[in-house]
């Protein structure tokens, strides 16, 4: 197992408060990463932060409070752009974790608009290499003998580098391959300094979740802090590459009887901490459809039963592929098996996992009946037993939402979704935002990996098949979730018999209180719909009010400059105050 985040050194020199960093962590191999590079790594990545949380609150926030929203609106697009660019450019240039978070952007391709996706899928693929110098010195110290004795032959030119190592071919001496009955394998290797370079990336990130923990609408939404907490054990894992190795093992059980997916295997006696070797699994690409069409595999049929994978990895084994980018994918053409399907699927890179614990499993999975229910009330309350909820919401209201949702734009795919009119989801927006808005919502902890998988999985859905439909893979694993939950049939009427008897033997007693409030006359009665429009009307007359007094002070102020010329300029000046309090009840709501 790696090092827990707290065993990972002292502070970064120079870096404040910002921390935890060790420019000389790795036993050793991270010596390379000078202090003076870290510091200036460190810098670098806030800055960047820093002026682009900064425009994001002057543009979003700050425009429209004062009336200027559709300024902001007219530019959002060339600003999204710039962004992308500038953060493709620095994730490109310093590697390590940015180059994550560049990838987990670029895949929501169902959530982010195109100007951001766009610019950004490329880090999939584009991390320039490490020389080979370098690495065949971190290989052989690691293995303990030069690579010539290790392998019969091993590729100078890498095969993929990702962001914390990159891959080489190779063939197995006679000896071990005799012993694995394996010959082509790859073998990965860690980029030197990694660990100082993650370390740097961590301590930026911890100040920059500090940062936005002063922000209430975030700070009521998540513990940032955690957040980058549960991503840093995760980061440090993932460098760690005797862990990846044992997750590989665990993930080829949990699939060893799906002849729809394949684990490469490992060859542990060339394995340490930042060497792994396995079995060379190289196919096409999940998302190159030219590659596939050549192959005859349609890639819309491709996406289904990825997605399919996907589920059971989140709602039935519980331990998920938290890294499921297109890179880590391949489609490896095999004999028909006996489902029809001439190809599986071939997982890679095992260093990111997640595990869902069982009781946001079972909440997960009546969260995803009820979604294919078009249950609003399940969906809520599936939602507050998964803990996305504080136990202490009233949900009333957003279970109203979610039916009108379900009601109106259920069993829709992100396409047709794309097509609806926008003045339908502006209408539901007035209706109800302010209903979602102001709910207790909070993000759980390890949630963190579960929202990753499944935004990669969105993505790289929709790439395969612009016109997917989510809801045709989610709707038979929801039926046959739902024959597991249900189990035996006859207690299941039997407990909802016992639950319709007890409504029926408290029914005179509520019937009873009914009928006397109502008799008293202190029965409440609420209709969100008219409170709202009271609101809008009080906030109407209390604006009018505010420009009456403003007018009333200009043109005062203006009649009486001739005659006195600073009891006019004062007038003048104060009459700012109403209109500025007009603007304010007009717009802050």
């Amino acid at each position: 197992m790696a090092p827990s985040v707290q065993d990972r050194g002292g502070p970064l020199p120079g870096a404040g408060d910002g921390g935890a960093v060790n420019s000389s962590a790795g036993d050793g191999q991270d010596g390379e990463v000078r202090a003076g590079s870290t510091r200036a790594r460190y810098r670098r990545i806030l800055r960047f932060a820093a002026w682009n949380l900064a425009a994001i609150w002057w543009f979003e926030l700050f425009l429209p409070r004062i009336g200027l929203g559709r300024l902001a609106e007219r530019t959002r697009s060339r600003r999204m752009r710039q962004f992308a660019r500038r953060f493709h450019d620095l994730a490109v240039e310093l590697g390590g974790l940015m180059i994550k978070v560049g990838q987990f952007l670029s895949s929501r391709l169902d959530v982010l608009p195109p100007e951001i996706t766009k610019e950004l899928e490329g880090l999939q693929d584009e991390v320039p290499p490490v020389p080979f110098p370098q690495i065949r010195r971190l290989a052989e110290k690691e293995l303990g003998a030069p690579l010539a004795e290790v392998f019969a032959a091993l590729e100078e030119v890498p095969i993929a580098a990702a962001s914390l190592g990159q891959a080489h071919l190779a063939r197995l001496n006679p000896l071990d391959g005799a012993d694995t009955g394996l010959d082509r394998v790859v073998v990965k290797v860690q980029r030197p300094g990694i660990g100082a370079i993650v370390d740097v990336d961590l301590a930026a990130l911890r100040r920059v979740g500090g940062w936005l923990k002063r922000f209430r609408v975030v700070a009521e939404r998540a513990d940032v802090p955690a957040l980058v907490e549960e991503f840093a054990q995760t980061s440090f894992e993932e460098i760690d590459y005797l862990h990846e190795a044992a997750n590989c093992e665990r993930f080829a059980e949990d699939f060893a009887r799906d002849a729809k997916v394949a684990v490469p295997g490992v060859v542990w006696e060339r394995c340490t901490r930042r060497v792994l070797t396995l079995e060379d699994v190289t196919a096409v690409k999940i998302t190159d459809k030219a590659g596939l069409r050549a192959l005859g595999i349609d890639p819309a049929e491709v996406a289904p039963v990825f997605a399919a994978v996907m589920f059971d990895q989140l709602f039935t084994n519980g331990f998920f592929h938290a890294d499921p980018h297109p890179g880590n994918i391949f489609v490896t053409p095999v004999p028909a098996g006996g489902d029809g399907r001439p190809w599986k699927l071939t997982f890679i890179d095992f260093g990111m996992m997640g595990e869902v614990p069982a009781s946001t499993r079972k909440g997960l999975r009546k969260l995803l009946i009820a979604a294919a229910a078009r249950d609003g009330k399940g969906l809520v309350a599936a939602i507050r037993e998964v803990g996305v909820l504080v136990p202490t919401a009233d949900t009333v209201e957003l279970e109203r939402a979610m039916t009108h949702l379900f009601a109106r734009f259920g069993g829709m795919g992100f396409a047709e979704l794309r097509e609806v009119d926008p003045r339908e989801f502006r209408d539901f927006a007035v209706e109800f935002g302010d209903v979602v808005r102001s709910l207790p919502f909070q993000l759980p902890e390890n949630f963190l990996l579960i929202i990753r998988a499944m935004s990669l999985t969105s993505g790289v859905c929709s790439s395969l098949d612009e016109r997917f439909n989510l809801w045709d893979s989610v709707e038979p694993y929801a039926a046959q979730l739902l024959r597991d939950e249900r189990g035996n049939f006859v207690q299941d009427v039997a407990r909802q018999a016992v639950d319709a008897a007890g409504i029926a033997l408290g029914l005179p007693g509520r019937l009873d209180a009914l009928a006397a409030r109502l008799e008293e006359g202190s029965l409440p009665l609420a209709v969100p719909r008219l409170e709202r429009q009271v609101a809008r009307l009080d906030r109407v007359a209390r604006r009018s009010a505010s420009v009456m007094v403003f007018g009333a002070l200009l043109v005062s102020g203006a009649v009486l400059r001739g005659a006195d010329p600073v009891l006019g300029s004062v007038l003048m000046i104060a009459s700012a105050l109403p209109l500025l309090h007009g603007l304010w009840v007009g717009r802050r709501h």
